[in-house]
């Protein structure tokens, strides 16, 4: 693959941007500190709706026995809790509680603030890219939500 596309894209430069813009966001929020992977079980969980632990799993890309504990740990911590599956009685889903959605939506509410304060240190033509770039970002998103 080129460097640089035919618009002048040079999807190296992208990966790595996009890489190190998601490692400080990820720890961007000052508030509730927990593990990476706890905050993206919650995360999924809010956004995804009641998932069984196969298909969680794979959403999280750790092992059968890993996402067990996890969610043992969550359910114990009052962050998650288990239900039956109403499509099979013999399966469980795994839900989020009004307490583990509080925390996805606190670092949420923390990340905006802190983000507001960092555009607030460019310049105009820096946060109109920005903005002018956020369809195609979104789009992106969308496309490796399907893909994955």
């Amino acid at each position: 693959m080129p460097a640089q596309d035919e618009q002048g894209l040079d999807v190296g430069d992208l990966a790595v941007v996009l890489g190190k813009f998601t490692r400080g966001s990820i720890r961007l929020p000052a508030t509730e500190k927990h593990t990476f992977t706890t905050l993206s079980v919650l995360h999924t969980l809010v956004h995804k709706g009641p998932m069984r632990l196969t298909a969680l799993k794979t959403t999280e890309q750790i092992t059968q026995p890993a996402i067990t504990q996890l969610v043992s740990r969550l359910e114990r911590d009052g962050l998650v809790e288990r239900r039956p599956d109403p499509a099979d009685g013999r399966a469980v889903l795994v839900q989020v509680t009004p307490a583990g959605a509080r925390i996805i939506q606190t670092r949420h509410q923390d990340r905006v603030r802190q983000f507001s304060e960092l555009a607030e240190a460019l310049t105009p033509e820096e946060r109109h890219a920005i903005g002018a770039a956020l369809p195609a970002l979104a789009r992106m998103a969308a496309l490796m939500d399907v893909e994955r």
